[in-house]
């Protein structure tokens, strides 16, 4: 049985929280072989990382997903990253995308996909962005097309690859 998934809004108390979530889903990842994400070292230990999730915790954007009063997922939503091609109508950007990956199979991601959706409803916009790893198997590009996404923009950051991908809503 699921348990019930709830979401809240974040604030800095969270970031320890997140930042092991992320620590946890680069394990995870380097286990699958999968290194060209987020690297191989742990995140909560990147300077990088740790000025960007200061800047979550003051976002209004900031989401958290509990179980049982437990972090299973984060959610950073709001303007595009710089990187990203201009939208050609006002959109909803989701920055971050964390779910615990010691609970598989739980909906955390699909659960935080769909709050997503309902704020950007909620302000009046029609168009949800995001951008993801697009290397190797492309397993994230296939998981958000899963979730109703149409892969669009390539990106590529010296040995990076990407994909900015968009639901309409």
């Amino acid at each position: 049985m699921r348990e019930t998934i709830t979401a809240r809004r974040g604030g800095p108390d969270d970031i320890p929280a997140v930042l092991s979530l992320l620590d946890v889903a680069v394990e995870w990842l380097v286990a699958q072989g999968r290194t060209g994400q987020w690297g191989t070292g742990p995140q909560s230990t990147s300077p990088r990382r740790l000025a960007q999730a200061e800047q979550w915790a003051r976002a209004e954007g900031f989401w958290i997903a509990e179980t049982g009063g437990v972090v299973v997922g984060a959610l950073v939503v709001g303007l595009p990253a710089d990187f990203a091609p201009a939208p050609s109508e006002p959109d909803l950007y989701v920055n971050l995308l964390v779910a615990d990956r010691r609970r598989p199979g739980q909906g955390i991601g699909a659960f935080l996909l769909d709050h997503a959706r309902a704020l950007a409803r909620a302000a009046g916009i029609g168009l949800l962005r995001l951008d993801c790893h697009d290397a190797g198997d492309r397993a994230l590009v296939h998981y958000y097309e899963r979730q109703g996404f149409t892969a669009t923009h390539p990106l590529t950051f010296g040995e990076w690859t990407g994909r900015v991908l968009e639901q309409r809503l």
